[in-house]
């Protein structure tokens, strides 16, 4: 990315923030940032990067939304000629970040939980449709009507600063939001690629932002700790050829240790001065992961420990089943499994389940049952990587 895309990437929700707090109407604003951020791609690489960059961006989407909205309101152009003749004066620029702000509204609890990530994306993200599109694997028309009835649904809304009242429940949203979209990123849940950078990228820049407006928030931390210490660990995550390398079998030379320092570093802070969180809790258990010089050293009671607190703070099937992985490290693969058979009901036809029964029952003993657990698991699973190395896994179980 050039410089000119970061700082546009940078500025784009503030400037948008700026335009829904004077103008309201979401849609027409947004298309209006639209067009200003595209004629600064295209003029400033030439011309220079103005002085005041947010500002000339403030002035150009001002300038179109009101162009915008002089072809929507045709018929009252003889009312408005007078007041509308010259071009709007350059606006003021706050120097407060609305990023927050912005959020808040783009997860704003009238829209679904899709159209949020989308608009999320396109609004506070910067992302094209066509990326966003092409990120979660869907149609462009798709995210393009997600975002559309989006806009149309905050028609009218306005930044008031009422937001920010409503901020503890606003933003579990966004986190949530944020952190759906680090998790796509982290393993796409269908497609031929592993992981898509992209997303990832993009929401640990977001909790950053987020972050640095809400820097003694224990569950922002968390968040931005936990994103970090997992993806210090993706350029393990494949081999050579591009097939999926389990944790217990990674090059951990290969991992990002600026990441993993930074990551502890948070999760250390925010453990000792913040009310804990379900964020915190799984942020503080891949630290433990990350901290192990080798598979064999991993603290897999501290991490038993940690899932029994996460079970209590946030239960949910997936914490479970993560839990029962643990348990099974601390009380061998048979107790594992019993413990599998009480989680499993929950998340009936999920080829994770499939993945650890088949992981405990092949350290059990039982290679037979541990091939068809594999390709159980291999024919849910919409992964291309993930359904390769569940197919590997049982052909070296193959009887010769």
């Amino acid at each position: 990315m050039t410089d000119v895309e970061s700082l546009l990437r940078e500025l784009a929700p503030q400037v948008l923030a700026a335009l829904v707090r004077r103008y309201g109407d979401f849609g027409t604003c947004e298309d209006a940032v639209q067009e200003a951020l595209l004629a600064a791609y295209r003029q400033w690489p030439a011309e220079g990067v103005p002085d005041h960059p947010k500002g000339w961006l403030i002035t150009t989407a001002s300038r179109r939304r009101i162009e915008l909205w002089r072809s929507e309101t045709a018929r009252q152009r003889r009312e408005e000629t007078v007041a509308l003749a010259e071009p709007p004066h350059p606006e003021p620029v706050s120097g407060v970040d609305d990023t927050l702000t912005l959020l808040l509204l783009c997860c704003h609890p009238s829209l679904t939980r899709p159209s949020q990530v989308a608009l999320t994306l396109r609004a506070v993200g910067g992302l094209t449709t066509a990326e966003i599109a092409r990120a979660f694997l869907v149609p462009e028309a798709t995210i393009g009507q997600r975002i559309s009835r989006a806009k149309q649904k905050l028609r009218g809304e306005r930044l008031t600063g009422d937001e920010r009242g409503e901020r503890p429940e606003r933003l579990a949203a966004v986190l949530q939001v944020l952190y759906l979209i680090f998790t796509e990123g982290h393993t796409a849940s269908s497609g031929d690629a592993l992981s898509r950078v992209e997303l990832t990228t993009e929401a640990i820049r977001l909790v950053r932002r987020l972050r640095a407006e809400l820097p003694d928030d224990g569950e922002v931390t968390g968040l931005l700790a936990l994103m970090l210490l997992t993806e210090a660990r993706r350029p393990a995550r494949v081999d050579a050829t591009g097939a999926l390398v389990p944790l217990a079998e990674q090059d951990r030379t290969r991992w990002n240790r600026a990441f993993i320092d930074e990551g502890v570093a948070l999760i250390t802070r925010a453990l000792a001065t913040a009310p804990v969180g379900p964020y915190q809790l799984q942020a503080a258990i891949a630290a433990v992961h990350d901290e192990a010089v080798t598979s064999g050293e991993t603290g897999w009671a501290e991490i038993l420990t940690l899932y029994d607190l996460l079970r209590v703070v946030a239960p949910g099937p997936m914490v479970t089943l993560n839990r029962v992985v643990a348990f099974a490290q601390v009380h061998g693969p048979e107790a594992g499994l019993a413990e599998l058979e009480e989680a499993a009901k929950d998340l009936a036809g999920h080829h994770r389940v499939d993945a650890v029964r088949a992981h405990l029952l092949e350290r059990s003993g039982d290679p037979a049952a541990a091939r068809e657990a594999y390709l159980a698991a291999a024919r849910r699973t919409l992964s291309l990587p993930e359904q390769a190395y569940l197919q590997s896994r049982a052909a070296a179980l193959q009887p010769s």
